[in-house]
């Protein structure tokens, strides 16, 4: 399918953490031990009272089984209604905060960019998530990859409607989120907020283009500055550039980078030991995985844009070889179809912004 290509892998996605967060309000209740009483359960002979204007269940006062009822210690009552009350407003701010995430997403699905204030809510958000991801991240089949957007907005939304929706569909999105397009605010933020949103569902790595340097050259530094009137927004945006995954492993057999391979890297645990957590350099390993480009050569070899190296077919079938994958998938280029498989179909190039520069 030209825009994005499918990787049929068979492994069954992993259980999400929605379900957890559930289990764990749940876990020491009922079963005659002290601890909170479950009000769904038949041994339970209270019912649910709701949170002051919300649906949020509260603590449930008297229909604790170890003793909080008629004739407990009336001591040990109001220490418990008073943690009925935290675990009440805890509740509540988590049910607002996911409410203010779905307004921020509904916003930009309509191509409205969001106020500078929540930005900045939703790019700290975001770095308390991409800062606990692994250079290499690992992802569980099935998943869509996707190659360059580059701020064509309406093109990711087309995307996701032959694709599915996110979650409903899982996404891994190698790079090139803005410049060139004329939407790359909204696209970025729009990818970002679904990652807060469904972080298990949506995996962002980072392409050559996320980077302050080419960003001020090639158009998302000026769209911030036009549609925000300050450089505040491209900043939070670039600060969460250095956060984003180098790469990912889905199944451990298809290793997904933006630009390509790297002659200082000859093992994916390599990879693992970069400290990503800066400006795109200039040169080395971390340059490489961003700008590098597979080639009809043997070996290595220059690479015209001035960054990375050009590699051929028997370096690429090498280092699958020694890592135990069978494929590298990777954007970074043009290819008209929507894909392009090299080197035997050990390699994959995916572009998915086939209105590019508006051609």
């Amino acid at each position: 399918m030209a825009g994005h290509w499918v990787g049929h892998l068979s492994s069954a996605p992993s259980t999400r953490c929605g379900l957890r967060v559930a289990s764990e309000l749940t876990r020491g209740c009922g079963g005659g031990q002290e601890g909170f009483a479950d009000p769904t359960s038949r041994n339970s002979s209270a019912k649910p009272e709701t949170c002051d204007g919300g649906a949020v269940p509260c603590a449930f006062p008297g229909c604790i089984s170890g003793g909080f009822g008629r004739g407990g210690s009336k001591r040990r009552r109001a220490a418990f209604s008073a943690y009925s009350v935290v675990v009440c407003v805890l509740l509540k701010l988590a049910t607002m905060a996911t409410s203010d995430l779905d307004k921020m997403i509904e916003t930009l699905r309509r191509c409205e960019v969001l106020t500078e204030s929540e930005v900045k809510l939703l790019c700290n958000k975001a770095m308390e998530i991409l800062v606990e991801e692994s250079n290499v991240q690992k992802i569980d089949a099935p998943v869509t990859i996707c190659g360059d957007i580059h701020g064509q907005f309406y093109d990711l939304k087309e995307l996701f409607m032959v694709g599915g929706e996110c979650p409903q569909t899982n996404y891994l999105f190698m790079g090139d989120f803005v410049d060139r397009g004329f939407y790359s605010v909204e696209t970025f933020l729009l990818l970002l907020a679904l990652k807060v949103r469904y972080p298990d569902r949506i995996f962002l790595i980072r392409g050559n283009h996320e980077s302050r340097q080419i960003t001020q050259v090639y158009g998302f530094y000026d769209e911030c500055l036009r549609k925000y009137g300050s450089v505040n927004v491209w900043r939070y945006c670039t600060d969460i550039f250095d956060y984003l995954s180098l790469s990912a492993l889905v199944e451990n057999n298809v290793l997904c980078v933006h630009g390509g391979l790297s002659p200082t890297i000859t093992t994916v645990d390599q990879i693992r030991t970069i400290d990503r957590k800066q400006e795109v350099p200039h040169d080395g390993a971390m340059c490489d995985l961003l700008w590098s480009d597979p080639e009809d050569v043997a070996g290595w070899g220059l690479s015209p844009r001035g960054a990375g190296y050009l590699f051929g077919g028997d370096v690429c079938k090498q280092f699958c070889s020694q890592n135990g994958i069978e494929l590298v998938a990777r954007a970074h280029q043009l290819v008209m179809e929507g894909y392009k498989w090299m080197f035997d179909e050990t390699l994959v190039t995916v572009w998915s912004a086939p209105n590019y520069c508006y051609r």
